[in-house]
């Protein structure tokens, strides 16, 4: 099981949102890494607007 705290979900939303929008293309993704934003030990996820 993974956690995640409000922050982390708040930004998370953020994300779903700018990918939801009609103007971003298909294929636009977003890597979320522990190098990229998230805090150490973080499992890394690629966010993917097929």
């Amino acid at each position: 099981m993974s956690s995640a705290s409000a922050a982390g979900l708040q930004t998370l939303v953020g994300h779903l949102l700018t990918l939801a929008q009609d103007d971003t293309p298909d294929g636009a993704h977003l890597h979320l890494e522990e190098d990229n934003g998230l805090e150490e030990g973080s499992v890394g996820l690629v966010l993917n607007k097929p």
